[in-house]
């Protein structure tokens, strides 16, 4: 039971969270001269996150033709195109929650080339695109530093800010959840540092954090780091996800721009406003929101056990349960719904009807028998109870019949 993300961290870990020391800047200090100010001005720059403003002006406009989009659909839209959208935002959603998320994310399940194939395809529908800067590449050095490091430069400290290229001739922008290979390494991370600072998308404040400010935000220096740390080798091991990565740009402006665009009024001859605003930026909004609703869903169906679900409104609208944290906790669960829900939903159903024809196998799951079994284990033994909850559970599927997806098994 393949599980790349075990570190289901509630509160945050001390050697996550505090401050660093900075390197390379040439400061000498005494051993016992303390500096609280440089320390918490180094902390505060490895920490911090700009915003991307080329992202924030995308998803303004994006906002906008979006909700345009939504008046265009009920005005100057056919039926055609209706259902040509509808279709291709569901391929694009279940490409990122079947696809990047369930099956290279956490491996619940193996997938033939054909349905990885397929779902490569579909989470290129999915259109992520979102930018951040590169502080592998860049850094900001402020004046102190600059003065410490001139004489590398040739030129004098007076500047108060300047970008210094560390490898690279230039500063460079690029998609940080557009392929697979990248959308995985993020939420990974989000994974292995979820309810700590270091998390990319502030799953330690709150909702709007999480599903808009961690979006148009660049990642800190140090989440750069850790993001780079993240395992890959599975990923770098799939052909498929690396001939995606390799002419993402291209799949993109063929699959998710010109083809949503071009079929409706080359095809069926419908209008350039139907085109444009719902094909492709009434599709586009709802599906980037959808996908950014991935990594954010646990702050609207999860249970906070420090506030009651009545104080809040959403009580009627939304069932909160712990769900969302089990997902957390034991991510390697194909049942696991990514919003609120277990072993019901359309990507669940979907994952079952491709078991079902032969394009899915080793669905990962735990039932309520596994779960008592790893409790016990874990009050006899003194071990971890996430160890002793996946020992239980890998020695549970190898009792389980091939065809255990049918029969509808789930915890209770």
């Amino acid at each position: 039971m393949a599980d790349h993300n075990e570190n289901f961290a509630p509160n945050a870990n001390p050697e996550h969270t505090k401050a660093q020391q900075p390197s390379g800047t040439g400061t000498t200090r005494r051993p016992d001269q303390t500096q609280p100010t440089g320390t918490s001005s180094s902390s505060s720059r490895d920490t911090k996150r700009e915003a991307s403003w080329p992202s924030v002006l995308f998803y303004i406009h994006l906002n906008i033709l979006g909700v345009y989009g939504a008046f265009v659909l009920f005005s100057h839209t056919s039926l055609l195109t209706c259902v040509f959208t509808f279709l291709l935002t569901l391929f694009g959603i279940l490409g990122v929650t079947a696809g990047a998320h369930r099956l290279w994310a956490h491996r619940t399940y193996e997938a033939t080339p054909l349905l990885r194939f397929t779902l490569m395809i579909f989470q290129t529908l999915a259109g992520q695109v979102r930018k951040r800067f590169n502080c592998s590449t860049a850094r900001l050095l402020d004046s102190e530093s600059f003065a410490n490091g001139r004489e590398s430069f040739g030129q004098s400290s007076s500047v108060p800010f300047l970008w210094r290229c560390i490898g690279d001739s230039s500063v460079s922008f690029h998609p940080s959840q557009g392929s697979i290979y990248d959308w995985v390494r993020m939420h990974r991370l989000h994974h292995e540092k979820f309810r700590t600072v270091d998390d990319p998308y502030y799953s330690d404040k709150n909702f709007l954090h999480a599903q808009v400010f961690a979006n148009i935000r660049k990642l800190s220096p140090r989440q750069e780091e850790l993001l780079e740390a993240v395992d890959m080798s599975d990923i770098e091991a799939d052909s498929i996800v690396m001939f995606q990565r390799r002419f993402y740009w291209l799949m993109y402006l063929v699959l998710f721009v010109l083809l949503p665009i071009n079929a409706p009024l080359e095809y069926w001859g419908d209008t350039v406003q139907a085109a444009i605003f719902v094909a492709f930026s009434l599709r586009y909004l709802i599906v980037l929101n959808v996908a950014w609703l991935i990594n954010s869903a646990h702050f609207v169906w999860g249970l906070d056990k420090s506030h009651k679900q009545s104080d809040s409104n959403m009580v009627f609208l939304v069932t909160k349960s712990y769900w969302p944290q089990y997902h957390y906790l034991l991510p390697f669960d194909y049942q696991s719904g990514e919003f609120g829900n277990y072993g019901s939903g359309c990507t669940t159903a979907f994952i079952r009807i491709c078991a079902a024809v032969g394009q899915a196998t080793k669905l990962q799951t735990m039932t309520t028998e596994a779960v008592k079994r790893g409790l016990t284990m874990a009050v006899d033994s003194g071990k971890p109870i996430v160890e002793c909850l996946k020992q239980a559970g890998a020695e549970d599927m190898c009792n389980l019949k091939r065809e255990h997806y049918l029969q509808n098994e789930r915890l209770h």
